[in-house]
């Protein structure tokens, strides 16, 4: 798999998923190629195993139809260093993507921030012909970058209608199982305590908003151009 169209980064495997799993299923859907790259295993939370986590997301990858890469970033570690932003240099040059997805940076998880500012940075450098990684790879421009939410509800500068693809996304969310479903083992946190139904209630809203029945949201670091205000 070499150029996609679409490339989500999350801090790590179940980021995506909740913020925009039902776009990816639905540009998938359409034939785009689409793509998540996880930054960390996510190996410091408090349920679950690396190698669950790692089994989850390629579960959840397969339900959206989407294929995933795998950085070794520390969790809880995102800062900015240079080698860990060329390792995010060297996905986008691989990849070339027309458009890249990080999380919205206003998040209780400060991770989802930090990953977003490393994205960002890596952004700009791949764009630098003389940047250099130690891969040989050509310098790559992205056109645009987005923000997905993640947890939290902010207003978003467009919507995406997912109403045909939400049951897919939900069925991506309830593959990690070590995550959102709470057992007898398992620690309480914000992700076992009703949140996929607090994801399915805001993805309903979304929708409410722009008269369909879901939707997800999204924001922009600048104004979008449109063509024909009249197209469909």
């Amino acid at each position: 798999m070499n150029k996609v169209d679409i490339l989500a980064f999350g801090a790590h495997p179940d980021d995506v998923e909740i913020g925009m799993g039902g776009t990816l299923y639905k540009y998938a859907n359409l034939g785009y190629r689409t793509l998540i790259c996880d930054l960390t295993y996510a190996e410091l939370s408090s349920n679950g195993t690396v190698s669950e986590r790692q089994e989850e997301a390629k579960q959840a990858a397969t339900l959206l139809k989407t294929n995933r890469v795998q950085l070794d970033l520390p969790d809880r570690g995102l800062m900015l260093a240079k080698e860990s932003i060329d390792k995010i240099v060297d996905v986008i040059r691989t990849y070339e993507p027309k458009l890249v997805f990080v999380p919205y940076p206003i998040d209780r998880h400060p991770d989802h921030g930090h990953c977003a500012a490393l994205v960002k940075e890596a952004i700009f450098n791949a764009g630098i012909r003389k940047y250099e990684t130690g891969q040989p790879l050509p310098a790559f421009r992205v056109t645009r970058c987005f923000s997905y939410l993640i947890n939290g509800f902010h207003k978003p500068d467009f919507i995406i209608d997912i109403s045909e693809s939400m049951e897919q996304k939900l069925e991506a969310l309830k593959a990690y199982k070590s995550q959102f479903i709470a057992t007898a083992t398992s620690v309480q946190t914000p992700l076992t305590n009703g949140y996929i139904e607090t994801v399915t209630a805001r993805e309903r809203l979304f929708g409410k908003e722009v008269g369909v029945q879901y939707g997800e949201g999204f924001l922009a670091d600048g104004p979008i151009l449109v063509q024909d205000i009249l197209g469909e």
